[in-house]
């Protein structure tokens, strides 16, 4: 608000005939600034109607977005607008786009889902990482645990789930960007507590497959095995999902289990280059999710338990999401090039330590 109150400061020295014109300057950029990001409305004429291809387990979490950033547009002049939804898991979704699934935007789990869109037909331009802050990722959160009441198990890492006691529930890596983040923490746990040793990290990462008795298409679809079908003794999915599995089930039959070690997953969005100028609708498109990252949005992504970049609304939500050791892609792995050409290629690592699943 502090540009605001430089341009009301200005109205009172200058002649008679400006006040108004700075008044009026004055009062958009207020109400611009209300939710804390400025939209274009006035200058908008495309199409009221964007689609957002997203992750699985984003449903509620874009529905509270959508609604504040309908509200928001509205707020600074805009006509009503509708922001449509599609949910699956990432790498799903990403294969979607690609045949026919009309998006506007996406706002995916991986870089490798977004970077298909790319390479695939160029439907994202070059260069789309750097077109919104912090990687183009508004979000992030990593891979925790979600286990019964008590913990009887005695769950306390990544090593535990290759015991033959413990049988765990996740998405499937191959068509879901979360249960990837768990593959790769998983297999970073094994080569830290083996100084770097490949093979020893590969029959890691098998024994933590053969101890996966349910492995769905999506997170959402491994939530609802592990808590309405009772499967398993672990749920592995990401800390906004069992975070919000315990706000659901108060007092009832589970416990969270960060382990000491996981992976960065940033939450990456792009418009769908191709789509929007196809549909006209690149302005409302790149508007929205330049508010994903303001403090109206960043607040409420908060509130759903992910980790946001906004700093301020980080520090108030630090009591419920204590910090944590995470590693990166880059860092573990050398980056989402070789991740991809080393572990997620057909025939890689991934599918040696899968097998016939």
């Amino acid at each position: 608000m502090r540009g605001s109150s430089v341009a009301l400061q200005v109205i009172l020295c200058e002649p008679a005939r400006m006040r108004c014109k700075l008044l009026l300057l004055g009062c958009a950029f207020v109400a611009a600034c209300v939710h804390g990001v400025s939209l274009p409305v006035q200058s908008y004429q495309g199409p009221d109607s964007i689609l957002n291809v997203s992750y699985d387990v984003s449903r509620e979490l874009f529905g509270k977005v959508n609604e504040a950033f309908v509200a928001a547009w509205q707020h600074q002049g805009g006509r009503k607008v509708e922001i449509r939804q599609s949910h699956g898991g990432t790498s799903a979704q990403a294969k979607a786009v690609l045949g026919g699934l009309e998006a506007d935007v996406v706002t995916f789990n991986q870089v490798l889902d977004v970077q298909m869109l790319h390479d695939q037909g160029q439907w994202i331009a070059d260069g789309w990482r750097e077109r919104l802050p912090k990687g183009s990722a508004p979000f992030y959160s990593f891979p925790a645990f979600l286990v019964r009441k008590g913990n009887p198990k005695r769950v306390q890492g990544w090593g535990d789930l290759v015991r033959a006691d413990v049988k765990s529930v996740m998405p499937d890596p191959r068509t879901s960007g979360n249960a990837r983040y768990s593959y790769l923490a998983a297999y970073a746990h094994a080569l830290a507590q083996h100084s770097g040793d490949q093979a020893k990290a590969k029959d890691f990462a098998r024994a933590f497959f053969a101890n996966v008795v349910s492995m769905e298409a999506g997170g959402r679809a491994a939530t609802t095995a592990f808590v309405e079908r009772g499967i398993g003794d672990v749920l592995i999915t990401f800390e906004s999902e069992v975070h919000g599995v315990q706000q659901q089930h108060p007092g009832e039959a589970f416990a969270i289990v960060v382990p000491d070690l996981s992976v960065q997953a940033d939450f990456p969005v792009s418009v769908v280059d191709r789509n929007v100028e196809k549909h006209g609708t690149r302005q409302l498109a790149e508007a929205y999710l330049q508010f994903l990252f303001g403090k109206e949005c960043q607040e409420i992504a908060a509130s759903f338990f992910l980790r946001v970049r906004d700093a301020e609304v980080a520090s108030r939500h630090q009591g419920k999401l204590p910090p944590v050791k995470l590693v990166t892609v880059e860092a573990v792995f050398g980056g989402w090039d070789k991740v991809q050409a080393e572990h997620f290629a057909e025939g890689r690592i991934l599918d040696q330590v899968l097998g016939k699943r």
